[in-house]
């Protein structure tokens, strides 16, 4: 697929189906686009694609089939758009960090990488009444591939992060701050423990849509 260079095709890129809940328009707004004028088109759509379907089939499906609707809340930057908000401090990490997960077509084979920042609106509603983030993050860690992820203290919000190779880390802004799980370390909590700390959640895919 070429770069978008019209409306039409930009329209085009944005109904691509990169699982089976999701689709790349899911992905592409931005306040940071939408305030500022600066376009979010991807400079490589089918990479932007490929990583993105890998993200969603392996982490975004299962999260929907167990906890129903996944908010997203910054999905895809282009490299401009990325680079923009970094320049002008708008919480948009270096386009070269390796830790930036929006820009989806910056990375190929081990170096591949799809991310965003997304709500689970189940937890959500627990994490305000004063339940603690680290039973979603144990209940991620012990499900799903993922590579990395960091929460933020609004809604319990959190970056999750695909790689081919995943890293496993856990971060937070919310306390205790700092990195909860380094890299090829074992968690603090052995593995009943962290089994307690989510045993009223919903089972893994138990959603049954038609």
């Amino acid at each position: 697929m070429r770069r978008p260079a019209s409306m039409w095709s930009l329209e085009t890129f944005g109904r691509t189906r990169l699982s089976k809940h999701f689709f790349m328009r899911d992905f592409l707004f931005s306040e940071i686009s939408a305030f500022h004028g600066v376009p979010n088109i991807p400079e490589r759509p089918d990479l932007a694609i490929k990583n993105g379907r890998a993200f969603c089939a392996s982490l975004l499906d299962p999260l929907e089939e167990t906890f129903g609707r996944i908010a997203v809340r910054s999905g895809y930057r282009s490299p401009s758009l990325n680079r923009f908000g970094n320049v002008n401090k708008l919480n948009c990490a270096a386009n070269e960090n390796p830790i930036e997960c929006h820009i989806w077509d910056r990375g190929v084979a081990d170096d591949a990488i799809a991310g965003a920042t997304i709500v689970v609106p189940w937890f959500a509603d627990q994490y305000e009444k004063g339940r603690d983030w680290r039973d979603l993050a144990w209940w991620i860690h012990d499900h799903l591939p993922y590579s990395e992820m960091w929460f933020f203290p609004k809604l319990a919000a959190f970056n999750l992060v695909w790689r081919p190779r995943p890293l496993r880390t856990i971060s937070s802004y919310i306390a205790p701050r700092g990195m909860l799980l380094r890299s090829g370390a074992m968690p603090s909590q052995a593995i009943e423990q962290r089994k307690q700390r989510y045993a009223d959640f919903p089972p893994l895919r138990g959603i049954a849509y038609p």
